[in-house]
């Protein structure tokens, strides 16, 4: 072979290595790119969940401390809330809420008790009920910001 065609074929073949190397990594950083944002949306979509789920539980376990549960439909959006936190969050995340719909479905059947009790039983970690379910939130979301 002719000393001209073997530098063009090698000038042609460093140019496709090249133009190969540039698309691998530009698929390479789109798609990290592309991860890194689902883990992202998927942390926000939980961080609101689990808002949704302090609002709602916080709420319901106030009106059954000072009510019997009268209308059972109260239930259905915490229910609701702990069905998608089945599909997104992690089992301990959700073992918690399910301890928290428990002992809000127990507190609607104990005695009604004064307003003023829940001033003592809020600052007491111990007996806050929603406060295990904010730990286990909170190490959920640690280790998906990892």
């Amino acid at each position: 072979m002719d000393a001209s065609y073997t530098s063009a074929v090698f000038a042609l073949a460093g140019s496709a290595i090249g133009a190969l190397a540039s698309f691998v990594t530009t698929w390479a950083t789109q798609a990290s790119q592309a991860r890194a944002a689902r883990r992202m949306q998927d942390r926000a979509r939980r961080e609101a969940l689990y808002g949704e789920f302090i609002q709602e539980a916080s709420r319901l376990f106030v009106d059954a401390f000072e009510h019997e549960l009268e209308d059972p439909a109260k239930l259905v959006h915490l229910y609701a809330i702990v069905s998608t936190i089945r599909l997104f969050g992690n089992p301990a995340t959700l073992l918690e809420a399910e301890k928290v719909m428990t002992e809000i479905g127990a507190t609607y059947f104990a005695p009604n008790k004064d307003v003023r009790l829940f001033a003592e039983i809020a600052p007491a970690g111990d007996l806050d009920p929603l406060f295990a379910f904010s730990k286990a939130c909170r190490d959920e979301l640690q280790i998906a910001r990892s």
